[in-house]
């Protein structure tokens, strides 16, 4: 063909697409696990058959960023030319997949009359992957094989054949071998999906054209970012934030940025980030590139196409042997909840300096990890709760952060209340947002979210994965910073224990679990904030009455509850005020 015509290339676009969507639509719909079907804990996109990425649905930051690293590390191992009709290949090991165990990606290829035109892709997350704790993020691992079965790319499925003694073995390895087998058939038939509808793509319009738009949507999305970039501030901008920990040791691992704007080029630089860790926050190369394209991307401008030719003008530098490209055998498992968003909170704060109208005070800066499992005692049989806990979002320049929602590297949704206390031994006492989490600002940021569970009739081991107990998110422009993290456990006899950021633990029958996560940074100075929103906060229970005149320097009315606007003025000017002070 001799050019591309605009109108087809959006057509294609928007046609691509469409595949991706519909494959996680029918990943969703027929998942087993509520982690998937209920959560949506997984990620699709269609590759070309050199394994570009072409387009994507969308799902998670993290597991889309990730993917097109899992496709070309398989191809490479699994060149087309060694494949046939039918095949489908899985993974899941970090060192060839770039995630964490529980993250399982199956990749099947199209041939369409004997030539593979096109590689469909899935990723989800498994609620149980083996290894020393349920759910396979123990806090405690120190080496990736306590952490999980490691599965290698391998066929699972041999020219449209599930491989029924394979499928035995890793169901046979997990706690929760039901729901498993349940979602690995779920993944294999998403990939049916797409295989069917690329395959009625390519026969309406014909395998050269459909082939030369994959290509032409690629190029396209490179013109794009490098057409952005003119517009950027050119200049060396850093940002420093830190861990709290690696699960193991309470010491403060710090992770660096120090982004380059040049006219056709971003280079991100992470020298000077912590050494691999013993414990398991340690971030695969792949999973930290996922983090700066997100950040990059959400930043310079979020509608440009996601395909593997979005991100060619970036470079990206990971020091081998550091704590965002450690070596193998490297524990792994939480860095996917809390590494990956303190990367992202770093390249967000280092663009924050060049573009601060373009970026967000911090969010919460960790997924928010809680598993628990065990036997279930209604059934005899193994049961595992995975669930991310969302957090208070960072306020703009422009609006308040989100209350209580995933943020950045994490796109779920929440395991609903009467799921869970069908699924699993254990009842939800609460669930709501926490008071006085935000970060004070003229637009003020997002609300923590508060779980709390009580165990039932066994003893299960949980694991807390979670972030920013010591360090609070920070606000920008004058920004107050949000509330921390704030967990305990509560023994039937009253005791209460106050809980690390990450711990794996047993829990007795009638232990009562309480977690909560942090609020997000506010924009711009709080004294700016329109009373009448610090009113409205105050009335829906968001803030206190205390807080509203401390940080936000407003009194309200105790009668009528109404902005005291005497009382506001003086407050924002230099006379002092007992409680305020106090």
């Amino acid at each position: 063909m001799t050019g591309a015509d605009p109108i087809t290339l959006e057509v294609m676009r928007n046609a691509f697409q469409s595949v991706a969507e519909e494959m996680g639509a029918a990943l969703i719909r027929t998942a087993l696990s509520p982690n998937i079907k209920d959560r949506r804990d997984c990620s699709t996109g269609v590759y070309s058959a050199g394994g570009e990425l072409v387009a994507q649905a969308e799902h998670i930051p993290l597991h889309l960023g990730l993917m097109p690293s899992v496709v070309k590390s398989t191809l490479a191992l699994f060149p087309v030319e060694s494949l046939r009709p039918g095949d489908a290949i899985i993974t899941n090991d970090p060192y060839v997949s770039g995630s964490h165990l529980p993250d399982i990606c199956i990749i099947s290829p199209l041939f369409v009359q004997g030539r593979c035109l096109g590689i469909l892709a899935n990723l989800a997350h498994h609620v149980d992957i083996g290894g020393i704790a349920p759910g396979g993020m123990p806090t405690t691992s120190t080496e990736i094989f306590q952490e999980g079965l490691r599965i290698p790319p391998i066929r699972i499925q041999k020219e449209g054949v599930v491989d029924q003694e394979l499928m035995a073995l890793l169901t046979t390895n997990v706690r929760t071998s039901r729901e498993a087998k349940g979602d690995f058939q779920a993944q294999l038939a998403a990939n049916n999906v797409g295989q069917r509808r690329l395959a009625e793509i390519i026969a309406k319009y014909g395998a050269e054209t459909a082939l030369f738009y994959m290509d032409e949507l690629i190029n396209y999305s490179e013109r794009q970012m490098l057409s952005r970039l003119k517009e950027l501030p050119k200049g060396v901008f850093s940002f420093e934030d830190f861990l709290e920990g690696d699960g193991l040791s309470d010491q403060l691992l710090p992770i660096k940025a120090r982004v380059a704007i040049e006219e056709e080029r971003i280079q991100v630089d992470f020298t000077g980030s912590a050494p691999q860790t013993k414990g398991s926050v340690n971030c695969t190369r792949a999973v930290t590139l996922a983090c700066t394209f997100y950040a990059l991307k959400s930043a310079i401008d979020p509608e440009l196409p996601s395909t593997g030719g979005t991100f060619r003008s970036v470079e990206v530098i990971t020091p081998p042997g550091s704590i965002l490209n450690p070596l193998f055998p490297a524990p792994v498992s939480n860095a996917n909840i809390n590494t990956s968003q303190r990367i992202a909170d770093v390249v967000l704060g280092a663009l924050a300096k060049a573009m601060p109208d373009k970026v967000p005070a911090a969010s919460s800066g960790s997924m928010g990890l809680f598993t628990i499992g065990g036997l279930d005692p209604r059934t005899g049989h193994y049961y595992s709760y995975v669930e991310t806990y969302g957090g208070g979002q960072g306020a703009v320049h422009n609006q308040d952060g989100m209350d209580g929602v995933h943020t950045n590297m994490t796109n779920t949704r929440n395991t609903p209340v009467e799921v869970i206390e069908i699924a699993y031994p254990l009842r939800v006492e609460r669930y709501g947002l926490v008071q006085d989490t935000d970060g004070p600002g003229r637009f003020r940021g997002g609300l923590g979210l508060t779980r709390e569970l009580t165990v039932i009739d066994h003893s299960p081991v949980m694991s807390l994965g979670s972030d920013r107990l010591k360090l609070h998110p920070w606000g920008l422009l004058g920004g107050g910073e949000g509330g921390t993290v704030d967990s305990w456990v509560e023994t039937p006899d009253g005791a209460r224990e106050q809980l690390p950021s990450k711990t794996t633990r047993e829990v007795g029958p009638g232990t009562r679990i309480v977690l909560r996560t942090a609020g997000g940074g506010g924009y711009g100075d709080p004294a700016t904030r329109d009373p009448d929103l610090v009113a409205r906060d105050v009335a829906d229970g968001f803030i206190s009455r205390a807080r509203a005149r401390r940080e936000y320097r407003v009194a309200l009315d105790p009668a009528s509850g109404l902005v005291d606007q005497a009382g506001t003025k003086e407050l924002r000017g230099n006379d002092p005020d007992p409680e305020v002070e106090g």
